[in-house]
């Protein structure tokens, strides 16, 4: 089983490349989806983050309070580590349980999708690595229009890794900085190249579309 791993800072569209590799035929394993799962209810992820970092960060029922935790978590590099190394125990065994399902049911190729691209649960498991860039200007734009402050998407993009750093563990750098359908263009190609070589089929992709 082929396992792509696809990683990149805020604002940068990597979600967006993984939608586009979903609607293309391919099963994605979202690190995200997997930690807000863990953090959504009383667990003892939640009750780790509450004795680390504050009970003031855990509402009644037991549940991250996502907006405190992130601005407390991108604000403070300290903070934000220790938020990780507690969630990620817990989102690496659901992710090593999902691909071993996958094996069993003999998918060819997988996506996994992950901001941050540890070494345990992520590049441990991919076989190659996507890392999506954009100009700093395009990515503050994007956060603007999700009703981010300059301030606040700065200080996010400031704790989280360097496009430099993300480039040293990609196999390939796609960068966004344009529109939608150049985006989607762009993966389509790579998809095509790096599927195609191991024959791996994309029923969402039309054989005949262009580059």
């Amino acid at each position: 089983m082929f396992v792509l791993g696809i990683t990149g800072g805020i604002g940068t569209g990597k979600s967006v490349v993984a939608s586009i590799c979903r609607a293309a035929g391919i099963q994605v394993i979202d690190a995200d989806d997997i930690a807000h799962e863990l953090t959504d209810r009383a667990s003892n992820t939640t009750a780790r983050i509450a004795e680390v970092l504050g009970s003031d960060l855990i509402d009644d029922s037991g549940a991250l309070l996502r907006g405190k935790m992130a601005d407390l978590a991108f604000t403070n590099k300290r903070a934000l580590d220790a938020l990780s190394a507690i969630v990620h125990e817990d989102v690496v065994a659901a992710v090593d349980t999902r691909l071993k399902e996958a094996e069993k049911k003999k998918v060819k190729a997988v996506v996994l999708d992950a901001p941050i691209p540890v070494e345990r649960g992520f590049i441990d498991h991919a076989d190659q690595i996507w890392a999506i860039t954009a100009n700093e200007n395009v990515r503050l734009e994007r956060l603007r229009k999700r009703g981010m402050s300059d301030a606040d998407a700065l200080r996010r993009m400031r704790v989280q890794m360097s496009p430099e750093q993300y480039r040293k563990i990609a196999h390939f750098e796609i960068e966004n900085n344009g529109t939608l359908l150049e985006l989607e263009e762009k993966v389509h190609k790579l998809l095509r190249q790096e599927f195609g070589l191991r024959g791996i089929p994309l029923p969402g992709i039309p054989d005949s579309s262009a580059d």
